[in-house]
């Protein structure tokens, strides 16, 4: 095993006054008390906080500030996400810098909270990135976790260690931490999910090993989380399985089946094209309700009836609430 060392930082955020100094003050905190720590991870839109009207310019004199840190205390720092300036569009970026001071890249987050996260541009580009004589790591932000393809695209290239910041202070919070758990498992990865608090989030940062255990939760309070990471853990597992059991990625890879929903002109998206704008919801607003099982009929209902086949029976959706079709089979 080659030890490597992660700390999480679970930080107060604030909303409308910089957070740099705080995160170097956390930073030289987590060096004076864990020093074997070789890597630091704070929250997602942990420097400015979660209004865009804070947007940086990359690279600028934050990021040089975040570089001086990293090279003071030879660690690498991924100091959450800023939201980037380009032109006139707003991106949410999380920055790696290694413990020379060197940006060694900048990721995108892919998914931006929409529509809540309104006016935020997507990213379109992974970050994968080695430690040397370590491993293999890669970066996701927040909402990215939601989508699985973001993951099994970084663990097919061999991803390790997810590094995952997050601001979450909503209250599907719970649900995060077990996409978390599961996305942990499922990909045979280590994930460090660090939120932060006050505007930053709810808190509850977590790490999970590759079986999906639960290395520590955090509750709602700032912490500093030093886990150290066995990546010899994730090579066994992904040669023998998860317990011996479950070998997931060599199952994907040696796959019989191709997902044509994939493919955006296939007709089998028809029912996420039926779903309505991706917009805020409105007081009182019925949208989706003639779309879903359980009314009478509907465009929906005769798609999943028609999916039965010329000359088959058709499928009612006051039907399928009950699991039965007109035939009364099960």
């Amino acid at each position: 095993m080659q030890p490597f060392a992660i700390a999480g930082v679970q930080m107060h955020v604030g909303a409308y006054t910089e957070n740099v100094s705080a995160i170097r003050q956390r930073l030289d905190l987590t060096v004076a008390r864990f020093p074997w720590v070789q890597m630091v991870l704070f929250s997602e839109l942990a420097p400015y906080g979660p209004l865009p009207q804070h947007a940086q310019d990359l690279p600028g004199p934050t990021e040089e500030a975040f570089q001086e840190m990293a090279r003071a205390h030879g660690v690498w720092l991924i100091p959450g996400s800023v939201f980037e300036r380009v032109g006139d569009k707003i991106y949410n970026t999380a920055i790696v810098i290694n413990p020379d001071g060197e940006v060694v890249g900048r990721y995108r987050k892919m998914f931006p909270f929409r529509p809540y996260e309104d006016g935020v541009e997507a990213g379109t580009e992974f970050l994968i990135f080695d430690v040397p004589n370590v491993g293999r790591f890669g970066l996701s932000i927040c909402y990215d976790i939601w989508f699985p393809e973001t993951t099994r695209t970084l663990t097919a290239q061999g991803v390790e260690v997810l590094l995952h910041p997050v601001l979450t202070g909503t209250v599907d919070r719970d649900v995060e931490l077990s996409i978390a758990r599961a996305s942990a498992a499922m990909f045979q990865c280590y994930i460090f999910d660090i939120n932060g608090l006050g505007a930053g989030g709810c808190g509850r940062s977590c790490v999970v090993d590759p079986s999906g255990l639960v290395l520590y939760q955090a509750a709602g309070q700032e912490e500093i989380i030093p886990i150290e990471v066995d990546l010899d853990l994730v090579r066994r597992q992904r040669e023998t399985g998860l317990k011996g059991l479950g070998q997931t990625l060599k199952s994907f890879r040696d796959r019989d089946v191709e997902f044509g929903i994939y493919d955006r002109a296939n007709p089998a998206n028809a029912y996420l094209n039926s779903l309505g704008p991706l917009e805020m919801p409105q007081r009182g607003s019925r949208a989706g309700l003639d779309v879903r099982p359980g009314t009478l009929e509907t465009p929906a209902t005769q798609a999943y009836g028609e999916a039965t086949g010329a000359g088959g029976p058709r499928l009612h959706s006051v039907d399928l609430i009950h699991g039965v079709n007109r035939t009364g089979t099960t």
